[in-house]
């Protein structure tokens, strides 16, 4: 009987314990109102291209992606929110000091997000946050938000809110990744093609970077690079203009790119040659641009796309036993060729090496005059700030602001 008393009074004990505890609450949540929500304008969707491609950018030209509030309690209150780690972020502490009482303040806490996550997010899904609010070391309230995540590969193009269309077509330059370890193997495939013997940059004038950027033209023919228009993706905002954009190595591995995708791949490539590569935005099309020389006086124009109207591994695949090629596929790239070509290649003076070398010069100069037309109808779209839907996005110039997804 002494036991189960001692029992009873314990738990007594406990639970007016409990009771004093509880009647000790300092801070009413109801006065601090504390709130956390994401910021409107993404929708409820978490876009880890654009996290990453400002991830080393200055403090102003990161989006604001979370709001707190709170009402201080007192003056000088301590606040300190607490946000719980996830399958995206590690815990993250954010402390402020709230000066006046019954002041209302709001901030824009930085989550320590999972850097290496994010860049392996291929998939969409869902994430659950959760917001503790801490005024002078006292728990005082929780908030909880479920957000969706989209895939690294998906780019918002444009973000509506309240009738107002917010441009993110600068975040292209993120896809374009000069630092890739791949494109120090394929600048040596570059020089062993024979058309140039060394990477200069600007160093030997105009003629000498036209040359470099037609051996990279010639690379990406003679890998075999056509066009395959992917851009859907499964977003479900009804406010959100996105791009599904594939990475470097995605286009070199399954040698297809859209418009868009063969601008990353080119870009990257010339970026790391020391070139200094533009890409141009229209609505429902994008190319490529690069300046001639380091003062960007003059810029010369690619159609990437072009890329696809020949296929070099396809047309190889097809050669006769003495390295000719039959009439059908020979009638596919003869439409390049000048009268004089057609003869000397018929007669057996040119063969396949040339023959490619001289269909990828003809192309190239067809990619370099594609776009100038439109180009030049444009340039003041491009100069204006408000035709969001016409960008000239300097990736050098952009990259004090979007780094590359890598």
């Amino acid at each position: 009987m002494k036991k189960t008393a001692l029992l009873i009074l314990a738990a007594l004990m406990a639970f007016t314990a409990c009771q004093k505890k509880a009647g000790n609450k300092q801070f009413d949540p109801r006065q601090v109102d504390f709130v956390s929500e994401y910021n409107p304008l993404f929708d409820n969707q978490i876009y880890p291209a654009l996290i990453l491609g400002l991830n080393q950018s200055s403090a102003g030209a990161q989006p604001d992606i979370f709001n707190i509030a709170v009402t201080a309690p007192r003056d000088n209150s301590v606040l300190r929110v607490v946000i719980d780690s996830s399958s995206l972020n590690y815990v993250t502490i954010f402390q402020e000091i709230l000066p006046r009482r019954g002041e209302r303040y709001t901030f824009q806490p930085s989550l320590k997000w999972k850097y290496d996550i994010l860049r392996r997010t291929r998939q969409p899904g869902a994430v659950d946050l959760t917001f503790t609010c801490f005024i002078n070391d006292e728990e005082v309230d929780i908030k909880n938000l479920h957000l969706g995540y989209r895939s690294i590969n998906e780019c918002p193009l444009s973000l509506k809110l309240n009738s107002q269309y917010n441009d993110f077509r600068w975040l292209f330059t993120a896809y374009v990744n000069e630092d890739h370890p791949q494109i120090e193997q394929i600048l040596a495939e570059i020089t062993d093609q024979g058309i140039i013997n060394r990477i200069a940059g600007y160093m030997n004038g105009e003629k000498a970077v036209r040359e470099q950027v037609f051996a990279v033209w010639y690379y990406a023919l003679d890998r075999g690079i056509t066009y395959s228009s992917i851009t859907c993706t499964s977003n479900p905002s009804p406010r959100a203009n996105v791009q599904h954009i594939r990475f470097f190595d995605e286009v070199w591995q399954s040698r297809q790119a859209n418009c868009v995708d063969a601008c990353v791949f080119f870009a990257s490539i010339l970026r790391k040659m020391g070139l200094k590569p533009v890409i141009f935005v229209e609505p429902c099309h994008a190319y490529l641009g690069y300046y001639t020389d380091k003062n960007r006086n003059k810029l010369s124009l690619l159609e990437t796309t072009i890329t696809s109207w020949v296929n070099f591994p396809d047309l190889e695949r097809s050669l006769d036993p003495d390295g000719r090629l039959p009439e059908n596929k020979f009638e596919k790239v003869s439409k390049y060729l000048s009268a004089r070509d057609i003869e000397r290649y018929r007669a057996g003076q040119i063969d396949f090496h040339e023959l490619k070398l001289l269909v990828a010069r003809s192309l190239f100069e067809k990619a370099t005059e594609y776009d100038q037309e439109t180009y030049n109808a444009n340039r003041e779209n491009f100069a204006d700030s408000s035709a969001i839907t016409y960008q000239q996005l300097d990736v050098e110039m952009l990259r004090r602001m979007v780094q590359p997804i890598n």
